[in-house]
């Protein structure tokens, strides 16, 4: 298993996603006109019009903080922290770049997954890339494939590598048993997600700008009390993205390494492409009334998670002068030293919190997914979900103080398979996704408040819910 699952790991990671990723954000950045930033202003646009009081649904708003919760977790810092030890500063450069045409990916894939919705045996809004690849590619055996995988990656073993990053932390800052720490999360986490995913969504719009802030604002006093030592840190990023200096990587340095290690760590961050987000972005009731907006919300999420957030860590490390290949301290161990530079011993402990609240969003946002992948494969019932829930938590308990490698890699490989699903089908449908942008936009330059008519779009007849949609 180990060999095949390797093998597997190796396809996928070393060539299918990393070039196909940044391939496929590449196509949709250039098809549709670079809209992360000739339309950038939109993506608060549709945020400010404020929520929905659509009962089938959450708010765009929620719906970002939910996505958030999912996208910033222990590798915002712990894996920021492992690619600027083993590629140099100039990864963060690389980050910048998968980020940008991530935007454009995002917001394909979430907006396939608003326009494909449906409504489950509750009246809620249900949705995602299973439902696009069923009902737009008529290929409901490859969603059936996507799901699946969905749920081992996401609901399962995801969150047990969460809990164990935040069970590492609070032993290492505060000495508490990682059993114990285990225990704790899983009733926590159990108590939102057993509320389902209003109740996730109504945790996160809290939680979530409360710890992106307090970690932002973190940043931003780090920037100002070395405000001269900034424009040096930037031009070192720059110039190790491209070899005007030594790379310091810990294990071959230059720019291949600079820009693998920084491609790998926003690709993984930042989920765009992956089939993940587009899960809740279909729950919510887009504002205005159009599946493009709830797009341009979710590549708002890619922006903030690693324009903002993975850079903010990045900064502060380089700034620390903690930075030291070949010398071993990487990880969240670097990011503690680094944060102890600047703020004193409270550093490892504000670390070890940051990580608890990031890993904590991780594990309610991943359900969330997984409970989307479950409508679509008929255990959506009560008993359906009931069992997930207990699935997840035991996972969480368990990875608190267990780290089996193979496990873990083979997560890897069904997410691999996930994703590469993912991309093959928002290519086939971007077709679809050209003509609801220029339909989008047709209606703004009108001096309209765009709104989708599914009369526009005989082709789509019977492929999607025509009630959802018949709203003016």
């Amino acid at each position: 298993m180990d060999t095949i699952i390797g093998f597997l790991n190796t396809i996928f990671w070393g060539y299918v996603l990393i070039y196909g990723l940044l391939a496929v954000g590449l196509y949709f950045t250039v098809r549709l006109g670079f809209p992360q930033i000739v339309h950038f202003s939109e993506m608060f646009r549709v945020l400010s019009r404020g929520g929905s009081k659509d009962a089938a649904g959450i708010s765009p708003f929620q719906a970002l903080m939910v996505s958030l919760a999912s996208r910033v977790g222990t590798g915002n810092l712990a894996g920021v922290a492992v690619a600027l030890y083993l590629g140099g500063p100039g990864a963060t450069f690389w980050m910048w770049i998968v980020a940008f045409v991530g935007m454009a990916t995002a917001y394909a894939e979430s907006a396939l997954a608003q326009l494909y919705k449906i409504r489950n045996e509750d009246g809620q809004y249900r949705g995602g890339p299973a439902f696009y690849i069923a009902r737009g590619l008529n290929a409901p055996w490859a969603a059936t494939i996507f799901s699946a995988c969905l749920i081992l990656s996401f609901g399962l073993v995801f969150n047990a590598v969460q809990a164990n990053s935040i069970a590492d932390a609070v032993q290492g800052a505060f000495g508490v048993p990682k059993l114990a720490v285990g225990v704790a999360v899983a009733l926590l986490s159990g108590v939102v997600i057993f509320g389902g995913i209003r109740q996730i969504a109504r945790v996160a719009e809290i939680v979530v700008p409360f710890m992106a802030a307090a970690y932002l604002l973190t940043a931003v006093y780090v920037l100002i009390a070395n405000a001269s030592a900034v424009p040096g840190v930037l031009w070192t990023i720059i110039s190790s993205a491209f070899g005007f200096q030594e790379a310091a990587g810990g294990i071959t340095g230059g720019i291949a390494a600079a820009m693998l290690n920084g491609v790998k760590r926003g690709l993984f961050s930042n989920e765009a492409g992956m089939g993940s987000a587009p899960n809740i972005a279909a729950v919510a009731t887009p504002v205005p009334h159009h599946p493009s907006s709830q797009g341009f919300v979710q590549s708002l999420g890619v922006f903030i998670d690693t324009i903002l957030i993975c850079t903010a860590t990045s900064v502060m490390i380089l700034l620390s002068g903690t930075l030291e290949p070949g010398s071993g301290v990487t990880g969240t161990q670097l990011t503690q030293a680094a944060m102890s530079t600047h703020i004193g011993s409270a550093g490892t402990y504000f670390i070890a919190i940051a990580i608890f609240f990031f890993a904590f969003t991780s594990i309610i946002g991943n359900y969330s997914y997984a409970e989307n992948a479950l409508t679509y494969l008929g255990g959506g019932n009560r008993l359906g979900l009931m069992i997930m829930r207990c699935a997840t938590l035991a996972m969480v308990v368990w990875g608190a103080y267990e780290s089996i490698t193979t496990v873990f890699d083979a997560a890897d490989a069904s997410m691999g398979l996930m994703a590469t699903i993912n991309l093959v089908a928002i290519l086939l449908l971007s077709g679809t996704i050209a003509k609801l942008t220029k339909d989008y936009f047709e209606q703004r330059k009108a001096g309209a408040v765009p709104v989708f008519h599914a009369a526009d779009y005989p082709e789509l007849q019977g492929k999607i819910d025509g009630e959802i949609w018949s709203r003016d």
